[in-house]
């Protein structure tokens, strides 16, 4: 049986010669019609698409993977045909897409979390995701996820090494933040989204960075503006000023270390609780053993001396937060 389609003439003469002769000698050759229907199943998403969409409607080509969920952006004229589209690559992707989802109207709250609607399959928008070597667990209704950001987030952290810190103003949950802690350095993460913190501090728990990632839940003006703050107990003290005894000091207990304290400074525990704690040691569970490995200097340093790398991962918005008094 001859499938291909530039096989055309029945004398095979679209066959190149010796291929044929090859052919005739391992048997003999007639050519007889016969009929072949190939089924909804045969077919890609895209020719079926073609096939039942009015003509000069724009197929849509590709869509966002978020674990089992597709993201499409199904807008305008295409938006009439939208539960027909989602059915079809829904069938043409199953089991790897569980669910497809749509976006509604613009994105307008402080999150950047679109709203969604899901045109079939199961209503579960937790999923999880992996990337390079870490794995990251999020509810796709809640928090902001880029799928497309991959190859933004390696070249970034390709540049850190063990040890340094860094402070990730906007952390989501943890694309940066994550495998950071991973390549063994000291990070401070924060977020306006608690719900991103929520699986910041999940996400950390499943890569076993834990212990590396600091998690706040405020603005970041406010947060980068505390974190840099030098604790007064930091401060040298003016000639005939006497220096604060050590019970006067604002401390705490982390990693078994005693720590100083900046004050006003949020730390998101993980009971969700939280206490005015120290940049220096970061609101920890109390016995909780430090596992920081190639990142151990990092333990005992001071961000309002010194920090590696600031991530801003809002580009637009950077330039207008870094303009702000």
């Amino acid at each position: 049986m001859i499938l291909s389609e530039r096989i055309q003439n029945p004398d095979l003469s679209d066959i190149p010669e010796d291929k044929l002769n090859e052919l005739k000698v391992l048997c003999t050759i007639e050519v007889v019609p016969y009929l072949l229907t190939l089924g909804y199943s045969y077919w890609s998403a895209d020719h079926v698409l073609k096939q039942i969409l009015p003509a000069g409607v724009e197929v849509p080509s590709s869509f966002e993977t978020i674990g089992h969920i597709a993201h499409l952006n199904i807008t305008g004229e295409l938006l009439p045909y939208k539960d027909v589209i989602a059915k079809v690559i829904y069938d043409k992707n199953y089991p790897r897409i569980k669910t497809i989802v749509n976006k509604v109207g613009s994105i307008t709250n402080e999150f950047r979390v679109p709203k969604f609607e899901i045109l079939v399959g199961k209503d579960d928008m937790v999923t999880e995701v992996k990337q390079y070597w870490a794995t990251f667990k999020l509810d796709y209704s809640l928090v902001y996820w880029n799928s497309r950001l991959e190859h933004e987030h390696m070249r970034l952290v390709s540049q850190f090494r063990p040890g340094q810190i860094i402070c990730d103003m906007f952390c989501g949950i943890g694309p940066f933040a994550i495998p950071a802690a991973q390549k063994g350095c000291l990070v401070y993460a924060n977020d306006l989204n608690p719900d991103s913190i929520h699986f910041l501090k999940i996400n950390a728990n499943i890569n076993k960075v834990d212990d590396n990632i600091w998690a706040y839940n405020m603005d970041a003006r406010k947060f980068i503006s505390q974190l840099m703050e030098v604790p007064v107990h930091e401060i040298p003290p003016e000639p005939d000023v006497p220096v604060l005894k050590a019970t006067e000091e604002c401390s705490m207990q982390a990693n078994g270390q005693t720590m100083p304290q900046n004050e006003g400074l949020t730390v998101e525990e993980e009971n969700g609780a939280s206490d005015n704690a120290g940049v220096s040691g970061l609101g920890r569970k109390k016995d909780h053993k430090n596992k920081r490995t190639r990142g151990e200097s990092s333990s005992n340093s001071k961000p309002w001396e010194h920090v590696d790398h600031v991530i801003m991962n809002l580009p637009a918005s950077a330039i207008q937060f870094l303009g702000t008094p």
